[in-house]
């Protein structure tokens, strides 16, 4: 299909993913190339891939040729079996690779197709291992107001955005909500210590509430992407960490986001040294050259598993596949190869910087972020004020997809906390990419600026 035909063919019969179909029928957006840090669309315009596909393009769009070398290697030897009741090579080998790779005690991987299915293989593991201590009552779980954790109806019942949950309710999982680490606003932003006792005490007062021994597990990314890069203070971690083994509850860290580098560790938890029972990935761990997630178990949590008389409830066609895995190997090499955490570790201050200079704009109201994952706040009169429902309705879905399109910048505009625009760019991305992307995105500010009647200084 030549341009028009495609864009006639995408109207005509595709339904996108959470997207508003009136908007993309008016002028269909196809991207058909990618180089390094950049993709192209019909036309040929290049754009920053400011948002990393969906943040998973983490070694950007250059490595086609030897991952599909990878993968046409592994559809030669062996193209599909599944890992029910056998495994294959590749599976194993990524299995020790990542458990290697992981925070201390997380030996076992159970593979899936993606971040949803993690999500939802996640808590199936926890009920499990707790009905095989003896605790099957424990069938409920905590997670974060604002947070998103996927669109399957067991992953959905950890997600705290009432627009995503209403529709689907009554959802499978009694779930519990806390305050998201937003220190925005927070009256005690201030004081980062009295900041993160204030989220900590909420957390044991919800246990006390519901009953300790009723709770399977609490799940939380360890930076939270909806919101917009929410970032925990000092100390949060630990305080997850201490408060969860005291009641007996498995502490679920979800890294389809922050896993495989985009904080410039293998898994952003690290970064908080706190090692928890279980990790959801996804993404990343192909930096979606093929899709792929997966769960890491700890040794505890895994034990029950391989006692006599049991099996793993729980299976996945594709997960583990051994195309899939042979480029999530590939993948792996290419980040040792490429010093890409090094280079995240290194331009995470550039980056921070540039970020930062945005805050001159008076419609910046907050930066905040980590590694190479980041988010403005947008205000409409200073600090304290929000855009309405209608502002940001034409904000975010009527103007900003167009002048993000005019600067060739792709970002993400949301609201399912306040007004965010975020950025996270590939990780293979140098100094001149960053300051590209920030002042393309500095551009897209002022447009905003100026079309919803704010000053631009």
């Amino acid at each position: 299909m030549d341009a028009v035909e495609l864009k006639r063919a995408a109207r005509d019969h595709m339904l996108l993913h959470f997207t508003d179909m009136p908007a993309f029928a008016q002028d269909p957006l196809v991207l058909v190339r990618g180089e390094g840090p950049y993709v192209f669309d019909t036309d040929g315009k290049r754009y920053i891939d400011g948002l990393s596909g969906l943040y998973c393009t983490q070694v950007g769009h250059s490595f086609g040729d030897e991952i599909g070398r990878a993968a046409h290697a592994q559809m030669r030897e062996l193209p599909f079996t599944s890992n029910w009741t056998v495994a294959h090579p590749r599976a194993i080998e990524l299995a020790a690779r990542i458990a290697a790779l992981s925070p201390p005690g997380l030996e076992r991987v159970f593979f899936t197709s993606g971040g949803s299915e993690s999500v939802e293989a996640a808590w199936k593991l926890a009920r499990q291992y707790h009905a095989a201590r003896g605790e099957p009552q424990r069938r409920k779980a905590i997670a974060r107001k604002v947070a998103y954790h996927g669109t399957t109806m067991g992953a959905l019942s950890f997600t705290g955005l009432t627009s995503c949950r209403a529709p689907f309710e009554p959802l499978a999982v009694p779930t519990r909500f806390v305050s998201p680490t937003d220190s925005y606003r927070h009256p005690l932003a201030d004081d980062e210590a009295a900041f993160c006792r204030a989220l900590l005490d909420e957390i044991e007062e919800v246990i006390e509430f519901e009953q300790a021994d009723t709770i399977a597990m609490l799940i939380a990314e360890p930076v939270q992407n909806a919101g917009g890069c929410l970032q925990p203070p000092e100390g949060y971690w630990a305080g997850l960490r201490a408060l969860c083994s005291r009641h007996g509850i498995l502490l679920v860290a979800d890294e389809v986001i922050t896993g495989f580098g985009r904080l410039g560790e293998w898994f952003g938890v690290s970064r908080f040294g706190v090692a928890p029972d279980l990790v959801t990935t996804a993404k990343g761990i192909t930096s979606a050259y093929a899709p792929m997630g997966a769960v890491l178990v700890s040794a505890e949590v895994a034990a029950p598993l391989y006692e006599e008389g049991r099996t793993l409830l729980h299976g996945i066609t594709f997960g583990g596949h051994p195309v899939s895995a042979a480029i999530a190997l590939k993948n792996i090499e290419l980040f040792e190869r490429e010093d890409v955490l090094a280079n995240v570790r290194a331009l995470e201050p550039h980056l921070a910087a540039g970020m930062d200079s945005l805050r001159r704009l008076p419609i910046v109201g907050d930066v905040r972020g980590s590694g190479f994952f980041w988010a403005v706040e947008l205000v409409p009169d200073g600090p304290d004020s929000r855009f309405d429902a209608a502002q940001r309705e034409e904000l975010l879905r009527r103007f900003l997809p167009g002048a993000l399109v005019r600067a060739g910048l792709i970002a993400r505009g949301d609201d399912r906390g306040d007004t965010v625009i975020q950025v996270a760019p590939p990780l293979i991305s140098d100094a001149a990419v960053l300051d590209e992307l920030v002042e393309r995105l500095g551009e897209v500010l002022l447009a905003v600026s100026t079309h919803m009647g704010v000053p631009t200084s």
